[in-house]
Parts: C-alpha cells; sequence; structure tokens
C-alpha cells in the first residue's frame, strides 16, 4: 500500500471518529476566541496587580482574651474577685464548641483565653463571650480599674511597621510630631489603627488641701460636682437675626489650669469658694507607662495596623510617601523619623522572587518543549502557562466559599502557582502534539482545522481523566482541619483552579492556534538566517521593549522594568533560537531522541522476556519495603516548617508583679547594653515597647 493510500486510509478512520464540541466550536468562531483570549489576559493582569498582597494568609485564629485591670490587688485577690466569676459565666456559653479556658491572674492584672474549635464563626463567638462577660459583671466589684475587655486574636492585629519620632526636642513636642502623623495615617483606608507608645499624655492633676476643705467644709464630692458641672459645652438654642437663624452655644468645656482655677466649689451666703483656694492645679503629662528606645535614645513609636485584607506593599508605600512629604513641607529639618520593622519589605521582596521563578519557570518549559516539539508548537504550549494563571485569577472570587475568606496574593497562593507550573502545560502538550502529528501524518490532506478538531477528539477522555486523577489528591487538603488547615486550603484552591483553567485553555484557546500558525517544520527555515531582520514585529517588539525599559528606569516603575526586559529576552530568544539553536533542535530530534528511544525500546524488549516482567514487579515490591525500612532506621524528625537563620532577635525581660515602670526601664537600658557588647554597636540596636501593665 502506497503511502498516499494509507493516508487517506487514515484520514477515512479519523472522520469516523469523535470530535469535541468545545473545540469544534473554538475552530469555527477564531474571532470569539481571540477576544476571549484577550480578555482573559487583560482581566487577569489586572486581578494580580490589584489584588491585595501580603506575606502571609489573613488567617483568624479561634481564640478569644478576656482581660480586666483591677489596681491595688494581688493575684489572688484577682482570682477570686475577678477571673473566677468570669470563668463561671464562660463554662455555661452554649452554641458554640470550646476546647480550652485558661486564666491568668497577676498583680493588678486578670486574662482569660478561650480557645474554640477551628469550625466555629469567630464573630459569632466573640459576641457569645460578651454576651456571658455582661452576664459576669454583677459578681465582680464595682470599682474596676478598667471593665473587662473582650478581644480576639487574629493576624491583622500585628503591626506591619513602627515609624519612630525622634530629635533634640521636648517629649511633648515630639508627641505633638507623633500625633500630625498619626492623623495622617489613620486617614488611609489601608490602615485600621495606629497607637501610639512613649508619648507623653497631657493631663491635669488637681492636688488638694486637706485642711483647707475641712476649714472651708468642702468633701470630695463637692469638689467633682462642681468640676462635672462646669467641664461641659451647652445649647442655647436659636437666635434669630433677621432673616435668618443662628445657633447659640455656651463654650464651657476646660483648656487649660486656669480655667479650672475659676470653678466656684460652693457659695455660702456670698463667700465664695473657688477651687483654686483649696487645691493646687498643675498642667503637666501623666506618668509614664510606657517607654521606646532606638539605637539608646527615647522615641515616640507609632505602631501601625492594617485593615484585614488590603494591600500591605500599597498601604508601605502611602505611609512612606506621607513621611517624606511632611519631612520635606512642615517637619523641622533635624527631626528624625525612622521606620523599622517594616513587614512590606520581605513581602515584597518574597513576592517578586516568587514571580521572578514563575517567569523564569515559564522560559525553561518553553526550552524544554522546543527541542522536543519544535520552537512553534513549544511556544503554543507554553503560552498555556500564562493564560491558565490568568484564567485561575477569574476564579478566585468564588475561592471566598471555600476558603472563608477573600484571597489575596500571599506567600502561599503563588508557590502554588509556582508548584503548578509543569504541571499546566500537561494537557496543552498531549493536545497540540497530537495536532502537530495528525497534521504531519496527514501529509497535505488534512488541514490544521480538521487536526486540530479530530485531535481533540481522540484525547479528550485521556487528558480529562489525567487531569481529574491529579486534582484528586489535592480534594482532601480542602478540609485539612486545624489553624494549619486554615492556612494551607489556599495551595488546594489555586491548584485546582489552574489545573481546570489549564483544561479550558487546551481545548479552546490553544486549537485556535494551532490551526493559524502551526506549518511544517520544513517551510519554517526555508528563508535565510538573516531574514528575521526584514520582519517588522521583531523590530516593533525590540522598540517596544525598549520604551518600556526607558519608562521603567526613568520612573523608578518595576511593572515597565519587568515588561520591558521580557520583550527584550523573548526578542533575545528568538535570534539564539535562530542562528544557535535550530541545528542541536534538529539534531536532538532526528538522532539523540530516535536513539533514546530505540535504546528504549531495546530495554523494554530485555524485561519482558520470561519471567523478567515476575522479577521485576517482586524487586519493586522489595524495593518499596526496603525504602519504608531505611527510613524508620534514620528516624527523621518531623517538624511543623523548616529552620532558618532569623534576622531580628527578641529579648524578653521578665520582673515581678508589680514593679514600677521606672525601675524596670533602668533594668532594659542595662539590658541593652549588654545586647550591645554582643551585636556590636554598628548594629541596629532594636526598638523596645513594653508597657507597665504588664509584668514583662
Amino acid at each position: 500500500m502506497s503511502n498516499q493510500q494509507h493516508n487517506r486510509l487514515d484520514l477515512a478512520q479519523l472522520k469516523k471518529g469523535k470530535t469535541f464540541f468545545a473545540t469544534d466550536w473554538a475552530v469555527r468562531n477564531k474571532t470569539a476566541v481571540y477576544l476571549i483570549t484577550l480578555f482573559v489576559s487583560i482581566w487577569g493582569i489586572s486581578l494580580f496587580v490589584n489584588l491585595p498582597k501580603e506575606q502571609f494568609p489573613d488567617v483568624v485564629i479561634p481564640t478569644i482574651y478576656v482581660q480586666t485591670v483591677y489596681v491595688g490587688n494581688s493575684p489572688k485577690d484577682m482570682e477570686n474577685l475577678v477571673t473566677r466569676p468570669i470563668e463561671k459565666q464562660l463554662r455555661g456559653i452554649t452554641g458554640v464548641k470550646i476546647d480550652k479556658i485558661s486564666s491568668t491572674s497577676l498583680q493588678d492584672f486578670s486574662a482569660v483565653v478561650i480557645e474554640f474549635s477551628t469550625s466555629v464563626k469567630t464573630d459569632i463567638a466573640l459576641q457569645k463571650i460578651k454576651d456571658a462577660v455582661d452576664k459576669a459583671r454583677k459578681d465582680l466589684p464595682n470599682d474596676l480599674t478598667q471593665e473587662p475587655v473582650v478581644q480576639e486574636i487574629s493576624l491583622s492585629e500585628l503591626p506591619i511597621m513602627a515609624v519612630n519620632v525622634s530629635g533634640d526636642y521636648d517629649p511633648v513636642k515630639l508627641g505633638e510630631f507623633a500625633q500630625t502623623l498619626q492623623d495622617r495615617f489613620e486617614e488611609l483606608t489601608e490602615i485600621n489603627r495606629v497607637d501610639l507608645v512613649g508619648a507623653p499624655e497631657r493631663e491635669i492633676q488637681i492636688n488638694v488641701d486637706k485642711f483647707k476643705m475641712e476649714a472651708a467644709k468642702v468633701g470630695y464630692t463637692d469638689i467633682e460636682a462642681a468640676i462635672q458641672r462646669e467641664n461641659a459645652d451647652i445649647s442655647g438654642g436659636l437666635l434669630s437675626v433677621g432673616d435668618q437663624k443662628r445657633a447659640l452655644r455656651v463654650n464651657g468645656q476646660f483648656k487649660s489650669a486656669l480655667d479650672l482655677e475659676q470653678v466656684i466649689v460652693k457659695n455660702i451666703t456670698g463667700n465664695i469658694i473657688y477651687l483654686r483656694d483649696i487645691a493646687v492645679i498643675t498642667d503637666t503629662v501623666r506618668e509614664k507607662e510606657s517607654y521606646a528606645r532606638l539605637n539608646g535614645k527615647n522615641v515616640v513609636t507609632l505602631s501601625i495596623i492594617k485593615r484585614t485584607g488590603e494591600n500591605l506593599i500599597l498601604a508601605s508605600e502611602k505611609i512612606n510617601q506621607i513621611v517624606d512629604e511632611l519631612k520635606r513641607d512642615e517637619f523641622p529639618k533635624d527631626l528624625n523619623i525612622t521606620i523599622t520593622g517594616d513587614q512590606s519589605i520581605k513581602a515584597g521582596a518574597a513576592f517578586n522572587e516568587l514571580v521572578n521563578s514563575i517567569v523564569i519557570g515559564f522560559i525553561l518549559v518553553m526550552l524544554v518543549l522546543m527541542f522536543f516539539m519544535g520552537v512553534t508548537n513549544a511556544f503554543f504550549v507554553a503560552l498555556s502557562v500564562p493564560l491558565s494563571m490568568f484564567l485561575a485569577f477569574l476564579f478566585l472570587p468564588s475561592a471566598e466559599f471555600l476558603t472563608g475568606s477573600a484571597v489575596t496574593l500571599n506567600f502561599i497562593v503563588l508557590f502554588a502557582l509556582l508548584f503548578g507550573l509543569g504541571i499546566v502545560v500537561d494537557d496543552a502538550i498531549v493536545v497540540i502534539e497530537n495536532t502537530h502529528r495528525i497534521h504531519m501524518q496527514g501529509g497535505g490532506l488534512i488541514s490544521t482545522t480538521d487536526a486540530a478538531r479530530y485531535a481533540a477528539g481522540e484525547v479528550f477522555i485521556p487528558v480529562l481523566a489525567g487531569t481529574l486523577t491529579t486534582l484528586a489528591p489535592f480534594i482532601p487538603l480542602l478540609f485539612w482541619p486545624g489553624i494549619i488547615g486554615k492556612f494551607m486550603i489556599y495551595l488546594p484552591t489555586m491548584l485546582i483552579f489552574t489545573l481546570t483553567a489549564s483544561l479550558l485553555v487546551a481545548y479552546i484557546m490553544n486549537p485556535v492556534f494551532a490551526v493559524d500558525f502551526m506549518g511544517h517544520p520544513e517551510e519554517e527555515y526555508k528563508s535565510s538566517k538573516t531574514a528575521i531582520f526584514r520582519k517588522p514585529l521583531l523590530w516593533i517588539t525590540i522598540g517596544l521593549g525598549a520604551l518600556l525599559d526607558i519608562i521603567g528606569y526613568s520612573g523608578d516603575d518595576a511593572s515597565y522594568r519587568f515588561l520591558g526586559n521580557l520583550l527584550l529576552f523573548m526578542v533575545g530568544l528568538s535570534l539564539l533560537n535562530r542562528f544557535v539553536l535550530h541545528g542541536t533542535i534538529r539534531y536532538f530530534q532526528h538522532v539523540l531522541l530516535p536513539s533514546m528511544m530505540n535504546s528504549y525500546e531495546k530495554l523494554l524488549r530485555w524485561t519482558l522476556k520470561g519471567w523478567r516482567p515476575v522479577w521485576m514487579l517482586a524487586g519493586t515490591f522489595g524495593l518499596l519495603i526496603f525504602s519504608f525500612m531505611f527510613f524508620g532506621m534514620r528516624q527523621v524528625p518531623v517538624v511543623l516548617f523548616p529552620g532558618g537563620d532569623p534576622n531580628t532577635i527578641f529579648v524578653y525581660m521578665k520582673l515581678p508583679a508589680g514593679t514600677d515602670v521606672r525601675y524596670t526601664d533602668s533594668v532594659t537600658q542595662e539590658l541593652e547594653k549588654k545586647v550591645n557588647r554582643v551585636l556590636g554597636t554598628e548594629m541596629e540596636r532594636p526598638i523596645l515597647l513594653w508597657k507597665a501593665s504588664s509584668p514583662t
């Protein structure tokens, strides 16, 4: 039978085979598919750029904390008066599963920690805890220094950075500068709140003279009532002025110590007793409850807490812009503002490294495929990587149903994309290679359109089965319990979305590319090598890449530099393939690869003779048993996360409960000196943040 008759027979058999309806629709509506591809690419890139970027997923820890301050009581009294009544009501909570209740009673301080099952919604548990604490109030002392505070423990409550204000100014002036920064920071939509540490707080002290009070027959309640009565703004109603009405208001709130001195405490038969007659009023600052230092110098520190689900990197950029603007326009030049503990630095570095790894992985995948499938087919297959990722980003809004919270671009999501980089091309490899094979064997009798239709129909079932079997091991990870499950659920979610998207790309988009651009390998290099320089597309790509690089480097915009470098790299890869790799690829495809396949065939034939298959199976099973035994003998330690060298050192100091804040500060200064001697004075010392209400 001649080759022509054989090809016609193959063509007849192909026409009897099944085709896949989605691929049939795609190759008949190529314009629509190109528009869909463009739409998916633009929308996917937009989502990738605008999605909030964080270092870690925003996981809500199912733990709630109840703290109460009652100054002047020993730990035993705090246990009996505060902790036990609260615990009694907490144990009576129904409707939510409580795993553990633990409490700590210290001097003047009580803390109760309630841990829930991860299946419990934290907002519901928080409300039930608040209701239980409200019920316990009737059993608590009436003169509590601070009412019980109920709050959830969340990773989003950790500060994303600390802004430290220092200089040759008095503490009150530094506090004013810090207050200006705080007001500007809290205007940002990405910021939840800003806590001031080390800033002096204004306090007006009324130091009464007991003997003068007795002589004037004035009690403490008289002073309290007089101050409350006078320290108020009173509305005076409306006043008609011409054809308008004006609101009258008497401003009586105290602004200074002088206002307090004029308060009338008592007026008996014209004998007026002012507050200044029985007390000394001082406008001062409160006793410090917290200290902050940087490089051994006192500073005022602003701890910045980001809103849940907001962009960490964008928030950091805006904060730095505000600091630069205020330093340039408002603050004195000798005022020092230092930013420490900026989490966005690590998050940005990790984000850029993973993005670079994904791009490099895409390039390496294309290089490998070039040796097996040729340049054109390799490019079609490699396109499935970005298209699958862009399409997966479109599925992200539905991920909230699986994860329980909005998905952000964190290191687990990016790692899932990197992990699936080599998997997403599997479907496209099978479809494009089968299309190429049918088109080549047709000898010109089978068009690329028919080849794409028949190829997709032939391999649809095995490719679908392969994709589903790849997805199957990740399905149970969606139900991983505990806090670790809350973190790791993003990994299977993104892999499922990406692999599902790769199936759509392989059967809808890749066949259309093959129909329009696939040709015979012999036709690809008929022209001379230098003919590539006469193609307008080459120079357009070079010009666009150079323009993007100029914009990126002049404006310090990394996104423009990235796109420009990527375009120029693709041009360089095309030239490398044209002048260098072409001969190597042809040698690999026509000499080395057939030789490897022949050697494998000989080995396979030798293995299948006689009893050798049985011995191979027995040897494989024995190797499995040996691997289990070897692993057990090694006693490999099991850890949750691998260890690494830290770049931050935390030194904790614990003093007896009730230690004065000033004494704690003096001990901390000595500890700083010892730490500096160990690290060396050239290294930046850490900020020390602590409060007097805690024994640490």
